[in-house]
């Protein structure tokens, strides 16, 4: 049994694969293991580094950058100090992106909702036990990563991640928690299990979700869950903004209904 590492933010970062399983390609789980190595670096890497990151040798580490950065998806970083991705990696998210039905019909109700917001408008698609941002549209101040597609964080703490709690049962919602990676983001990040529990129970009951500086210092957000036809959660709305400038009371009076009306265009689909 072997991980592959994840992109996750308070998420624990492995995940299970079988590799007894007969149509299983270690060569490809191997390559992208190393394309894996990058989610949490801050800077390029060497040879060494990127084999201790992914458990490879390092001849096994160099033959695996050697091919990707002949294709293009791993390249040396400007300065020459180590090994970066390559741009061929934006060739994959975009097709992800225009190929996702979600995405494409919520595309245009969620610039809507920032015509009429004037705040940051997120999508988010639920990948086990974090939330992937799929799509970001921008207000008046902003932090780099707060821009970036892909980021991801975690389900447990974030507005997104109860609304979407909000539609499971309790057993699915206690799995999670036990699951998850529960550490302070934040100095307000809740991690204890039935802080938690109370959260869910209060989007059950009021239809959506807020998170008040639980990702990000000074940032409220408020979120409602994006479901399947049968009701599964899939993902969810976000719109976000600063304490500067609301409370949460107002804020949540002026933002409610706006994310579940938008929901609710998307969930008609």
């Amino acid at each position: 049994m072997r991980y592959i590492q994840r992109a996750e933010y308070g998420v624990r970062p492995t995940t299970h694969i079988d590799e007894d399983d007969p149509l299983f390609v270690q060569a490809i789980a191997r390559a992208l293991q190393v394309l894996s190595v990058f989610h949490e670096s801050g800077k390029p890497l060497t040879l060494n580094e990127i084999g201790a990151a992914a458990g490879v040798g390092k001849s096994a580490a160099q033959r695996v950058v050697h091919t990707l950065r002949q294709l293009g998806y791993i390249e040396r970083d400007a300065n020459d100090r180590g090994y970066v991705p390559g741009i061929r990696i934006l060739d994959h998210a975009r097709d992800y992106l225009r190929l996702n039905p979600l995405v494409a019909r919520a595309s245009p109700v969620l610039m809507e909702l920032r015509r009429n917001a004037r705040e940051r408008v997120d999508l988010s698609l639920r990948d086990d036990l974090r939330l992937i941002y799929a799509a970001r549209l921008q207000s008046k101040r902003e932090t780099f990563f707060a821009t970036l597609i892909g980021q991801s964080v975690p389900i447990y703490c974030t507005s997104g991640g109860r609304a979407i709690m909000a539609h499971m049962g309790d057993a699915e919602v206690d799995d999670i928690i036990a699951r998850s990676d529960r550490r302070e983001i934040t100095p307000k990040t809740i991690t204890d299990p039935d802080q938690i529990r109370a959260k869910v129970r209060e989007a059950r009951e009021h239809g959506y979700a807020l998170a008040l500086e639980e990702i990000l210092q000074g940032e409220i957000a408020i979120a409602a869950a994006i479901l399947a036809a049968d009701g599964t959660p899939l993902g969810a709305i976000h719109i976000a903004g600063s304490l500067s400038e609301w409370d949460a009371d107002t804020f949540c009076r002026r933002f409610a209904p706006l994310v579940g009306e938008a929901a609710g265009a998307i969930n008609r689909f």
